[in-house]
């Protein structure tokens, strides 16, 4: 069972997953390739929220990047822009955002985070698939 206002939500989302032929999956707008998250870091104009647990971001993150962890993801989107900038240190990303994008160590979490947000009415989130698993690779660390 959902909690709250969610269920609502999801059930909308899975209906309409379910009608793009995508079953169980994101459909390919909403995942972000390497080619183009490295773009959209370098260019500084993303919200990147890594959904890794705390001791993960220990070992590396990618630049400008936020940690919210997966569990924590639903309760931060639906924070008031204040709180969320005072236990998260960023701004609060706006519905409408064009660059929210999650991401994890190899993609299973920040495909459920986007799932959230999207169920929450973020309509452009996106999910770096490749996590942060396939960007130290790529980035050499």
């Amino acid at each position: 069972m959902l909690p709250g206002r969610l269920a609502p939500h999801l059930c909308k989302f899975v209906a309409r997953v379910s009608s793009t032929g995508a079953a169980g999956s994101m459909d390919g707008g909403h995942v972000i390739a390497y080619k183009d998250m490295k773009a959209l870091v370098a260019s500084g104009k993303a919200h990147i929220v890594d959904v890794r647990l705390p001791e993960e971001v220990a070992n590396g993150r990618i630049a400008n990047s936020v940690n919210v962890p997966v569990a924590e993801v639903e309760e931060a989107l639906k924070m008031d822009p204040k709180t969320f900038k005072m236990k998260y240190g960023v701004d609060k990303p706006q519905m409408g955002d064009e660059n929210l994008i999650f991401h994890c160590q190899m993609g299973r979490r920040g495909a459920q985070a986007t799932e959230i947000a999207l169920a929450l009415g973020y309509a452009k989130a996106r999910n770096y698939a490749g996590g942060y698993k396939e960007w130290s690779e790529k980035e050499g660390k």
